[in-house]
């Protein structure tokens, strides 16, 4: 099997404007010229068409993914499931107390079911939420 080389590609504005630039040509002439194409041994050049748009949305600020990291870094999605831990303690991950826009503080009181566990948030207006594990 052939082992690729990559090449350096733009992004940002600076794939904006080159794509400007270059207006007159298709759409894999653009991703080309913009370094969206590896090269393998035999020196067979592949345009790699989706890295391409996805770099354009990306500059374009257009986010497809309704759950996208904060941090720009990609990251594990949420799986909405938790284990229990070899300690005994239940570890609700930073990317649920995003979501439900917990900040540090906040209390809850914990309430046992058969099968569930109801965290109650306790708002400092008297108001309650429920959130359920």
């Amino acid at each position: 099997m052939a082992k690729e080389q990559t090449i350096e590609s733009l992004t940002g504005k600076d794939l904006l404007k080159k794509v400007k630039e270059l207006d007159h040509l298709s759409k894999e002439e653009k991703a080309r010229a913009c370094g969206y194409y590896t090269l393998t041994k035999g020196g067979v050049e592949r345009v790699n068409m989706m890295k391409f748009m996805n770099a354009l949305l990306e500059a374009e600020g257009i986010q497809l993914d309704s759950s996208q990291s904060t941090n720009g870094r990609g990251g594990r999605s949420a799986s909405y499931r938790i284990t229990v831990q070899s300690n005994g303690n239940l570890l609700i991950g930073s990317a649920y107390t995003k979501q439900m826009g917990l900040q540090p503080g906040d209390e809850f009181e914990i309430s046992l079911g058969r099968k569930h566990i109801r965290l109650r948030q306790l708002n400092t207006d008297g108001e309650e939420e429920d959130f359920e594990e």
